[in-house]
């Protein structure tokens, strides 16, 4: 069971960041063809397109989490012994992951005072918490990617 929930938020991360990525270059692509073509521009655009990057940011960053791509310098702590390369890869572990739990929380701090003051984006009058709240789900997903690849022993 605990499996399958994690496979379907892998591929939930993935859903949403492709889906966010596929919106992106396809309202890039009419966009430039509707203003410099057509002489149409939208209006919209750039909402959509920054709604779109925000979302595809965080849960892409928890996909790269998930399979170690993020940048790192390895080369560092190798020349140190395994004991000591343990206790940096755990002091690591835990300053990553406070980090995290820091934006989680103050994420949805910031997604419910959105909530209350009703602020909305200026063309599309969309509610500015659902934009928001990929910052502190993305950041969860971030936090269960990078906590599961760690457990599994990162690269190996």
């Amino acid at each position: 069971m605990i499996r399958w929930v994690f496979k379907l938020l892998g591929n939930l991360e993935l859903f949403i960041s492709g889906l966010s990525l596929i919106i992106l270059v396809a309202v890039t692509a009419v966009g430039v063809l509707m203003r410099y073509v057509l002489n149409r521009p939208f209006s919209w655009q750039e909402e959509v397109q920054l709604w779109c990057y925000v979302w595809l940011s965080f849960f892409g960053g928890s996909l790269a989490f998930k399979h170690g791509g993020h940048v790192a310098i390895e080369v560092l702590v190798e020349i140190f012994p395994k004991p000591l390369q343990r206790v940096i890869g755990v002091f690591v572990y835990l300053v990553v992951s406070l980090l995290l739990i820091y934006l989680i929380l103050n994420g949805f701090r910031f997604v419910m005072l959105q909530w209350e003051i009703g602020r909305t984006t200026n063309v599309l009058h969309v509610p500015y918490y659902i934009v928001c709240i990929a910052l502190p789900l993305g950041c969860l997903s971030m936090l269960i990617s990078w906590t599961l690849y760690n457990l599994k022993g990162g690269d190996s």
